[in-house]
């Protein structure tokens, strides 16, 4: 199994041969992230190059415009997992700070760019800029590429249905719920990890026992409240269930803290402690506040009888297509 190299620090990174090379923050790796990957990857192994991506972490705009409280689509991890499945070598996520980003363009291109990553051929997306004030753009890396013997290849903008497919507009279809076009845009399932904690046991209750997750980063963007349609993978089975994040307005609450809680289908064993991955399919509804745990009790199996429906409508449209 191929397996990227990892560097957290450019420093880190020895360029034994010539390397092609893409830039940016990669967060969500959507459709057009991968048009990119794939045509890095592609020149990589035709010139016999090593096919490298500088990445950075935190996201420049975590620390030029802390204000936005910018919650981001992939962990570190799951940004990692990403571009390793897409076959790139090395990965090298340097640590961005404020000192960084005043660095000139120029030096930027000669001292990391050219003398430290070794750089033959830079693949770029359409609107990347970069340098002291991100005044400098492809037009930049064009002009440097006659000075310092690199090649530069400029990626057009990825569409669907006439939408140029950007991290921004992937983060506002799950801050609206919108999970099917955030789907369509990252040509995936958004999907969280989290640890499965111990809760007050209402759904077992209810008759709908749920798995409390408690989400590691708190970067991590978690879509807008409401019940999901959602999948997770359990001893290597994918269960079915319906997800809610919410903070519990039908229970009397001294705080508002957002609870993340998955009723699982045909499943009622024990993973407290366990991490695991949850796929978002469809929003089923918003949150609601119930006058009686009984009206919350009859919401519910109302969600279940509807995700169950879009289950079955699915299952039957991939049968027909295969």
């Amino acid at each position: 199994m191929f397996i990227m190299q990892v560097f957290n620090h450019i420093d880190q990174y020895c360029a034994k041969k010539k390397s092609a090379l893409t830039i940016g923050t990669f967060d969500g790796v959507h459709i057009g992230h991968q048009k990119i990957l794939n045509q890095l990857v592609h020149t990589a192994r035709k010139g016999e190059l090593q096919s490298t991506v500088l990445s950075f972490f935190p996201h420049p705009r975590m620390i030029l415009q802390p204000e936005e409280n910018l919650k981001l689509i992939d962990t570190i991890e799951e940004k990692q997992d990403k571009i390793n499945a897409l076959g790139v070598d090395n990965l090298i996520i340097h640590p961005f700070s404020k000192k960084f980003s005043t660095q000139t363009a120029e030096t930027f291109i000669k001292e990391i760019l050219v003398e430290k990553l070794n750089l033959s051929h830079v693949i770029i997306g359409y609107d990347h800029r970069f340098g002291k004030k991100r005044e400098a753009n492809v037009d930049t890396l064009i002009d440097y590429g006659g000075k310092f013997d690199f090649k530069v290849s400029v990626i057009p903008p990825q569409e669907i249905k006439d939408i140029s497919v950007s991290s921004t507009k992937v983060r506002l279809a799950l801050i609206n719920g919108d999970i099917p076009t955030a789907n369509s845009y990252l040509n995936t399932h958004y999907s969280i990890q989290g640890t499965v904690i111990k809760g007050n046991a209402l759904g077992r209750t209810l008759g709908f026992p749920t798995a409390n997750i408690n989400i590691e980063h708190e970067y991590k963007l978690v879509p807008k409240n409401g019940v999901y349609l959602v999948d997770v993978i359990v001893d290597k089975t994918q269960h079915f269930g319906m997800l809610n994040i919410g903070n519990r307005p039908t229970i009397k609450n001294k705080n508002s803290q957002i609870h993340i809680e998955v009723n699982l289908f045909d499943f009622d064993g024990m993973i407290y402690g366990e991490k695991i991955k949850i796929n978002f399919y469809q929003r089923i509804r918003n949150q609601k506040k119930f006058q009686k745990l009984d009206y919350l009790k009859k919401q519910i199996q109302k969600d279940r009888t509807k995700c169950l429906k879009i289950i079955s409508q699915q299952l039957s449209s991939d049968v027909k297509n295969d």
